[in-house]
């Protein structure tokens, strides 16, 4: 059986004009990630990276089929040496007008 009264009373001491969260810029575009945000590890873990970026989930996308990870590895968290590829540029070209939570598939890199 539910009470009628709070023991603590109203909630009349609740804030809520609490500051808006920030909202992260992605690590590789730079544009404002969206709804759904990508907690990446530049230098993966396999290899013994522990420091995570945000970046959009098809900005990940793009660097897990065009890149192996010792490919990563080496790039470390410099974001400007991905950036110097010719294929990233142009995904980042293409996708800088695109909305935060745009999607779409990707293709793998031939090998």
């Amino acid at each position: 059986m539910a009470r009628k009264h709070s023991r603590h009373g109203p909630y009349d001491d609740v804030q809520e004009d609490e500051a808006p969260a920030v909202i992260p810029d992605c690590w590789l575009c730079g544009r404002p990630t969206g709804k759904s945000v990508i907690l990446h590890h530049p230098v993966p873990k396999s290899r013994g990276g522990r420091d995570v970026v945000p970046m959009h989930p098809i900005c990940q996308q793009m660097l897990i089929t065009n890149f192996t990870n010792s490919e990563l590895q080496r790039h470390g968290m410099d974001a400007s040496g991905l950036l110097a590829d010719p294929a990233v540029r142009k995904f980042v070209d293409w996708v800088a007008n695109k909305a935060p939570d745009f999607t779409a598939t990707m293709t793998k890199k031939q090998r």
